[in-house]
Parts: C-alpha cells; structure tokens; sequence
C-alpha cells in the first residue's frame, strides 16, 4: 500500500512517518519545503505524480491564538489546503484521512461528545479546522475524519515536556482545573489510523486515548510518572487554577471530552487508557 503523509514533520507526522516505515508501506512525506498546500496545482502535481492508495493529511495551523489575529492564514492552511489536498487525493483515486480536533465543538456541558453531534466552534482555529472538514466531505469519496484532542508526543513542542522542564524550574506551577479532554499520545494515535486506512470504513470517528482528566490532573499523573521511571525531582508547588485566571486571545474548550462511539460501532478496539499512554512515552525519554 502506497501511503502519502503531509505535514510528516509535524509532532503526529513523524511517528506516523516511523510507523509506516517500520511496518513496510511505501510511504512518501511532504512537508512544506516538499509540497505547498495552499497551491492546488502543486498538490495535483505531487500527489498524482505518486499515486498513493491512501493520503494522511496531518499538515495544519494549529497556533490557536496567533490564528484570532491571522484569520487568513488559518483559512488558508486549514481550509483551502484541505480544500487542495482533497481533491488532489480524489484525482488519484486514494483514500484521504483529515486529522481535525475537539475544537470543532462549542466546548460547554459536561457530556463527551460523540462524531454527530453538531458542531459549534468557538475559536479561528476551531472554526478554520471544521471548514477543512466541511470541505472535505464535499470533495471526497473515501474519507475519514479523525478528530482529536490534547496531542503529546516525541517529536516538537507539547504540554508534557513544557510540564516537565516548568515542574523543575518553577517554585510554583498553576494549571488549568476547569478545562477536561483526553490527553492523547502520538503514537496510540498513529497505531489507529494505520488500522483504519486498511479497511473502507469512512467516516467521522473520534480517536483520542480513552478516559478523561483535566490539565491540572494531567499535570500530576505527569510528575508521579516522570518521578518514578526517570527519577526526576520537582521543585514546583502545584496548583489547580480557572480558565479566567490565564486569559488567552482563543477561547479554551471546557469540555474537550470526545465520545468513541465510531471506534465501538465500527468494530475497532479502543485506544488504550491515557494514564497507559503517557507511561510509555515518558518510558521513551529514558
């Protein structure tokens, strides 16, 4: 199977790339200096030019805040890219997975939501992915809509690692208590969409690791972890903290909880608890 992956060089990009390799699919990944995704007759070149069963498409804007300023930019990666990358992916005849997010949900209640339920983003970004996935639904034939939330990994800037440089720099650390989701690690995630692009179940699913917490208990599980496997010592106080005391020009989702009601429905086997995925990836930093 021929796999063609934009945004390999992203946090999910690279082990998706890693997994791929390691498991034998001829595999073809383009970042922005390889391929611009704002350009359709690039994207037709590249892509056509490859002929790839299946394109995973994992480039995105995803600076939450500098999008509330940049309204173009974000549209113009986020939707007009998908926009390209969908139809290119049509011409060759290949399935297309979108990797989209939780903010495409108003973010309130205290209910997770499920893949159909409608859709009320709040913020640019929010509202930018959701026009990909709009987009993408129009233009293609065979896809899957992946949304997820809270993505840590290897590879790039995320909240784990800023969590554990901070938890040994800083007397005191306060973290948001008021905001829940499901951390979800890059490798669980790119182990699913591996399962997924073998079979022809196209839809919408929700796939982020199971169970819920909130950043501020995300942050704890972090320390008890990072403590135990690779000995570190935290100097910082922890401290549970509202959304409204760290102001942001996006608004945060609440409510960041995704129900895997199309994982169960359609046969797969859920990702494995949070706590489990996290276990691993601080086992990898050793």
């Amino acid at each position: 199977m021929k796999v063609f992956v934009t945004g390999s060089a992203g946090q999910l990009g690279q082990d998706l790339m890693l997994l791929l390799h390691g498991q034998d699919y001829e595999v073809l990944g383009c970042d922005r200096q390889e391929m611009d995704i704002t350009d359709l007759d690039q994207c037709l070149e590249v892509i056509s030019g490859y002929g790839p069963d299946v394109v995973i498409h994992c480039a995105a804007h995803t600076a939450v805040d500098a999008a509330e300023s940049d309204v173009d930019a974000a549209y113009l990666i986020n939707a007009t890219g998908s926009r390209n990358v969908a139809l290119a992916a049509e011409k060759a005849g290949a399935k297309l997975v979108y990797i989209s997010t939780d903010y495409v949900f108003g973010g309130m209640g205290t209910q997770p939501y499920h893949e159909y339920d409608n859709t009320d983003p709040q913020s640019i970004y929010g509202k930018s992915k959701r026009a990909g996935e709009i987009l993408v639904q129009s233009l293609s034939s065979k896809f899957f809509i992946v949304r997820t939330s809270w993505v840590y990994g290897k590879y790039g800037s995320n909240f784990v690692k800023t969590m554990l440089k901070l938890g040994q720099e800083k007397p005191v650390l306060q973290v948001v208590e008021d905001q829940k989701g499901s951390p979800t690690y890059t490798v669980d995630l790119a182990r699913f969409l591996l399962e997924l692009i073998q079979t022809e179940k196209y839809g919408v699913y929700h796939a982020s690791n199971s169970e819920f917490c909130t950043w501020y208990e995300f942050t704890q599980a972090i320390f008890a972890e990072a403590e135990e496997i690779l000995g570190l010592k935290f100097t910082a106080k922890l401290e549970p903290c509202t959304t409204e005391q760290f102001p942001r020009p996006a608004p945060r989702p609440h409510n960041s909880m995704l129900e895997h009601l199309a994982i169960r429905t359609n046969g797969f086997e859920d990702i494995r608890p949070w706590r489990e995925g996290l276990k691993e990836f601080i086992l990898s930093l050793k």
